[in-house]
Formats: C-alpha cells, structure tokens, sequence
C-alpha cells in the first residue's frame, strides 16, 4: 500500500469512528439546563456589596432609624455604617470631613438653620433635585410634595435641594397640670400671666422653682427666639441687626427676669438635657422648650411625672403668640461621596411615608402632611400635645436664630446679651456693644 493510501484509510477510520460515537449518544435527549435571569437577582437587591457611611446626631430619630437599619440592609444588599455625634461635635466633624473632600462620608445629619448657608456655601452638598426629579431615583410613591412646603424651604439653598426634613419642631410650654391645680392656676396664655404663674409656683425655700429654661447663652439664643418675636422684635431687618431695638430689649429683660427670680441655681449652664433633667425631677413648674423634646421629660425611663405633664402654645407677647416653627433636623448626602445613589436610596427609605409614620410613632414630629393627619401618626402623643403643635405651626416663625453663615458666632454674641438680662448687667449697653460684631458677619 501506497503511503497516500495508508494515510486516507487511517482518515476513513477516525471520520467512521467518530460517526458511531455521535450516533451511540444521539440516543440520550439531553434535558434543557435551567437558565436563572440576572434582572430579578439584582433588582431584589440593587446595591449588594455596597457600603455607605451615615454621620447622625445623638437624637431620638437616629435611635428609632437604628432598630429597622437591619431590615433595610437585607432588603438592599447594602451596608449601612452608622456613627452617632453629640450635635454640636457632629457639626466640627461634618467640617473637618468635608472639607477633605475625599469622599468618606456619604450621609449625614444636618441643621439647615445651623449649617445649611456655610455648607452650601462650601459646596458640600448634593443637589437632591437631581434623585428627586429622576422618576427612575424616585417613584411617584415617594410623594415629595407630601412634605410642609415651609420645611422644604428651610432645605433649599441657592436653588439646590440639600436636604429632606426628618425633625419639624415648635417651641412650647411645658407645664405641671397637678401644681397648677393646686395652686387654682390657668395655663398662662401671655408672657405676663407666664411671669405670675412662675412667681407663685417658686416655694420661699426654693424646693420648687417656677420655670426653667435654657440659661447657657448660645444655646439659649433658639429658645429667646420665640421671645424676642412675641415682643415684636427680630434678629435682622432691613440688611442689619437690630437686636438694641426696643421690642428686643424687653424680650432680653423678660427672659432674663424668668429665669434669675424664678429658676433654678446654675442657670447659666444649662442647655436643654439639663433643664429637661430638672423638669423630668419635678423641680420646676413650668419648662418652655422644643416640642421634639417631649420624651425626655414624658418617657418612664427619666421621670416619674410623665403623666402629669400639660402642654400649651406658647404665650402671647405684646405682638401676639409667634413661637418659632422649623426644620431642625434635615438628612443629607455629601457632594463629595462616590456612592450618591447609594446614599439617596437610604435616604428615600428613612424619609419614606412607611419609616416617617413610624418615626413619629416613636415621638419624633415630622415634616409628612399625610402622617399627621394619619391617626398613627399622633397617638404617640397627648392630644394636647398635638393641638399646641398644630396652632404653633399655624402661627409660627420659619428662623429660630439669625440667617448668617457664621450662626456659631452669631450665637455667641447674642448669648452674651442673655447673659447680661439673667445676671443683671446692662442689657442695652450688651446689645449696643455686640451690633458691629454682628453687623460685620453679614459682609
């Protein structure tokens, strides 16, 4: 045999073998293999591995939040990194953080009466319109026209959206409905009667004090607001500050007065946690403060008079009743963070009708017109509570301190003419003397 045909046969043999090969398993059907689409894995959970970095505030909010975070994270596949600051430390962390601009943190809590110009400012900020406007961001469900369009206004800085409301809140009076009984006493519906009210419930030994209030003179300066506005009086007109005005004056010496003859030793270092623990210990009659405070003096883990506790708007100066209303706590998604859809996703959540309903369940007022008029949305407070709520932010102011960039400051100052009226200086000289300070921190 040739070599060409050694070589051909050798080829007939592999082509016919491989033939019976293929036939022998033409025999089995193979069964279809199962395919699994990627779309339902992914949509169940649309940002699985991700991790976000939340900065929030020691607040009864971010407490209710935390419980359901677990849920959320399951839901989404994404991790939540959830850091609780004192306020006043969040704000100088927030700072420092920020201004690195390399995009550790991705949401955060934020004051937009505190922070929201210097921020802005700054550019820290995400602009939210654009997870707002984007129907695949944000469902029609999310509803953000649902929210008190002043509180959405406190959020909107230089045309961009920077924030959604978590926390609306009202200055109140707080009052002891049993020593007001006692005394044959109605709750004070102008600051005179809230004046004589406090006089007769102060004991001559000084067991019982008549009202207590924030004394530590830059904190105080939120609280002095709903004075200095119910006298008549306001922080800035016209482009200046005009707090020597006579209307400011009387609400300084109001104030001041208060708290020097009817309230509690070390005033002047008192911020709300420790006027509240004074209330909370049924030391003081009286205590005019934030509404969102409610639990602090109501919960039975801090106090024993939770249920003897009345609520009123708050009362009436020469001008009428104007407490303020505001925004004090919004939620935030940093310029620089590189997870920003992230980020708005846990945003959407925590600001949901569903977590916003059960927030205020909890005791944290909201910004949701559809959760207050929600039955669910107000049992976790007295009825009373909720009516002093309701016509304060009928009448109430939008500012709780100056619109400045610098409110740090701001506040420093003004505090400075509290603690004149509380100690008995010269309110007029104080306030005449802090007017250029003032006035240089709006160039």
């Amino acid at each position: 045999m040739t070599r060409f045909r050694r070589n051909m046969a050798l080829c007939l043999t592999a082509v016919l073998t491989a033939g019976i090969l293929l036939s022998g398993c033409a025999g089995k059907k193979e069964e279809p293999k199962p395919t699994t689409p990627a779309a339902p894995a992914a949509a169940a959970k649309p940002f699985e591995g991700v991790s976000i970095r939340f900065m929030a505030s020691q607040h009864p909010w971010s407490d209710t939040i935390e419980k359901d975070l677990p849920a959320f994270e399951a839901k989404t596949g994404m991790k939540v990194s959830m850091e609780k600051i004192a306020e006043n430390q969040l704000t100088d962390k927030l700072k420092v953080e920020l201004t690195s601009g390399t995009g550790t943190v991705d949401v955060f809590m934020q004051r937009p009466l505190q922070e929201a110009k210097l921020f802005g400012k700054n550019g820290w900020y995400a602009d939210l319109n654009t997870f707002v406007k984007d129907a695949k961001s944000t469902p029609a469900d999310y509803d953000i026209n649902d929210f008190f369009p002043g509180a959405m206004l406190t959020e909107n800085v230089g045309g961009k959206l920077v924030g959604i409301p978590l926390i609306t809140e009202q200055e109140i009076l707080y009052y002891r409905k049993d020593l007001f009984a006692a005394a044959g006493l109605q709750v004070p519906k102008t600051l005179t009667e809230l004046k004589a009210a406090a006089a007769k419930l102060t004991t001559a030994d000084k067991t019982q004090f008549g009202i207590v209030m924030r004394g530590k003179g830059n904190p105080a300066v939120t609280q002095f607001s709903s004075f200095l506005y119910s006298q008549g009086g306001d922080f800035i007109k016209d482009g200046k500050f005009v707090i020597d005005s006579p209307e400011a004056i009387s609400a300084f010496k109001i104030y001041g007065e208060l708290l020097s003859k009817y309230g509690p030793p070390g005033e002047l270092n008192m911020e709300w946690p420790q006027a509240a623990a004074v209330f909370a210990a049924g030391q003081a009659a009286m205590w005019v403060d934030a509404n969102s405070l409610y639990l602090n003096v109501t919960a039975p883990d801090k106090t024993k008079i939770g249920d003897k506790v009345g609520y009123a708007q708050f009362p009436a100066g020469d001008k009428g009743s104007a407490p303020y209303s505001v925004t004090s706590w919004g939620l935030s998604v940093a310029a620089s963070s590189k997870k920003q859809a992230a980020a708005w996703e846990f945003i959407k959540w925590a600001t949901s009708k569903e977590m916003s309903l059960k927030t205020q369940a909890a005791g944290n007022p909201g910004a949701r017109t559809s959760v207050w008029n929600d039955p669910n949305g107000t049992k976790a407070w007295p009825a009373e509570w909720v009516a002093a709520a309701k016509s304060s932010g009928a009448v109430g102011r939008a500012f709780d301190r100056p619109a400045v960039e610098n409110v740090a400051k701001a506040r420093d100052l003004i505090g400075e003419v509290i603690t004149a009226a509380i100690t008995g200086g010269n309110v007029e000289a104080t306030a005449k003397a802090k007017i250029a300070d003032l006035n240089a921190l709006l160039q």
